[in-house]
């Protein structure tokens, strides 16, 4: 189905809406520009590009194929066939997805083919409703503009995925969950389909920037070049966001299991306290009649004073060992200061000192500066 349609006349004049009678003296004409945009084509649109336009039945059959396929650029006698992708932002998903845009380029016509809603394509044809400028300059840049646009709708979601990435680097690092690796997990599927598709698309732009095909005019070749540029930075940065989800799953793992470690030394923590109690409890719990200790009066609370005494000791021998981190004081509790004033540091020693120990240890600092400054600077200071 025909969504829209545009034709500048050689004088300059524009005409939108063309209608399907029209096309066919339009395209013998061979003056003017035609640009004829198709969403969802159908068998019907495949025989009307093959009876207007002749184009080649394996073109057609990728037009009106619901099957994604991947970029190529075929060159034929009177015309080129390009396929390009783009970011589809008419799917609801947590992946990016990407579109299929089919583009013929001849002489004097441009004709766009795609199965969902490109911003790419409207974008462009309202700039031609604006000022016409995209119409005026040949086939060759009309596919320019929209190629442009196409790929610079790519940039949002790659600063998007980057934002994201960061995101979810400091979940990893803070509270990791399942949600975190499901996000990494998702970044990568995304990054994936994008180079799917960006890296042909890199080199269908570079044989185009280079004149391999006599349709696109030497004019249009430096503005080609630019897009060949737009992809290589879209694909260097998807190369970043790759790294990024690598690292975040590794620091996601990293940080699962020095949980788990820390879970571990709990429960070993735990293990040993209550290792001699059982061992303890075990032999006073024996059926043997001949067992002296059952017998003593205080038995029951020496055993009992045994039991809390090792408890205590094995907590101080893990305190000891730094297995246990309560009671410790940290280095975030510091708070470093800058004292530039002489003065201000001597004030700031003082209030750290016992009061007993300040005027001695004023005495003596007096002493030492005196031995160090010397009798010249002792002369300099009584000449103040």
């Amino acid at each position: 189905m025909i969504s829209s349609s545009f034709y500048m006349e050689p004088d300059g004049r524009l005409i939108e809406n063309v209608s399907p009678s029209q096309i066919p003296a339009l395209v013998a004409a061979g003056q003017g520009l035609l640009w004829v945009d198709i969403e969802s084509a159908n068998n019907q649109d495949g025989q009307f590009l093959s009876d207007i336009f002749q184009f080649h039945p394996l073109s057609i059959a990728d037009c009106a194929s619901e099957n994604i396929h991947p970029p190529k650029i075929d060159e034929f006698e009177d015309h080129l066939f390009v396929i390009i992708h783009g970011v589809n932002y008419h799917v609801e998903s947590d992946l990016v997805e990407t579109t299929e845009l089919d583009i013929f380029i001849g002489t004097n016509y441009v004709v766009t083919s795609h199965h969902f809603p490109m911003n790419s394509v409207k974008v462009t044809s309202d700039r031609i409703r604006m000022n016409s400028r995209p119409m005026r300059r040949g086939a060759d840049f009309l596919a320019h503009d929209i190629i442009d646009a196409l790929v610079d709708f790519i940039m949002p979601v790659i600063d998007a995925m980057q934002e994201k990435c960061e995101d979810i680097v400091s979940e990893s690092m803070q509270n990791p969950s399942e949600k975190t690796i499901a996000s990494i997990l998702q970044i990568k599927r995304s990054i994936q389909a994008l180079n799917r598709v960006m890296l042909p698309q890199r080199e269908i732009l570079n044989s185009i920037s280079r004149g391999d095909y006599h349709l696109i005019s030497e004019k249009a070749l430096i503005y080609y070049r630019n897009i060949f540029d737009h992809l290589v930075r879209v694909e260097m940065l998807c190369q970043e966001i790759r790294d990024m989800a690598d690292n975040s799953l590794s620091i996601y793992l990293s940080s699962v299991a020095n949980r788990q470690n820390e879970t571990m030394k709990l429960l070993a923590i735990v293990a040993a306290i209550f290792l001699p109690l059982t061992l303890l409890a075990g032999i006073y719990g024996m059926n043997f009649e001949n067992m002296p200790e059952l017998k003593w009066e205080w038995g029951y609370f020496v055993v009992l004073g045994i039991i809390c005494t090792a408890i205590v000791v094995m907590l101080w021998v893990f305190w000891a060992r730094n297995w246990i981190s309560i009671g410790r004081r940290t280095v975030s509790g510091i708070t470093p200061i800058i004292l530039t004033d002489p003065h201000r540091v001597k004030r700031y020693i003082e209030n750290l000192r016992p009061p007993e120990s300040t005027e001695r240890w004023t005495k003596r600092y007096k002493a030492e500066r005196r031995k160090t400054s010397g009798p010249d600077n002792k002369g300099a200071g009584n000449n103040k």
